[in-house]
């Protein structure tokens, strides 16, 4: 038990750190959007590595290392709560087709993604 949650908090801790990370990385980029690009790049790219992740493990034997990369890195890398919170102030500013579109690009791109993912790891897998 206290080894799977020393996984969960070292994945926690490199995952949240990479989406700091990634976040400096494209607001810088795109020039400090208005619309969340940072949260909707790192919930798109963690749901994709998430697919790959699931179908390597499961081919592999790794799936012991789901503390560490699932719930540990990956939970601190994708951001739904952040999401949550984007959603309800782009609402609370008053930009509703806003909020409509990120929500519809954050579930329908990063579920698409992770099926990606699957598809990809299934493809080196098979």
């Amino acid at each position: 038990m206290i080894y799977s949650v020393s996984l969960v908090a070292v994945g926690g801790a490199i995952g949240a750190s990479l989406r700091y990370l990634t976040g400096l990385l494209v607001t810088w980029l795109l020039d400090h959007p208005a619309f969340p690009m940072a949260i909707l790049t790192v919930n798109i790219l963690g749901s994709f590595i998430m697919g790959l992740f699931v179908v390597a493990a499961a081919h592999k034997g790794l799936t012991h290392l789901s503390p560490l990369v699932v719930t540990g890195f990956l939970g601190g890398f994708t951001t739904f709560s952040s999401f949550s919170l984007e959603t309800v102030t782009l609402i609370e500013r008053g930009d509703m087709a806003q909020a409509a579109l990120y929500v519809g690009l954050s579930v329908g791109v990063s579920i698409a993604a992770l099926a990606g993912g699957m598809m990809l790891a299934r493809g080196v897998f098979a």
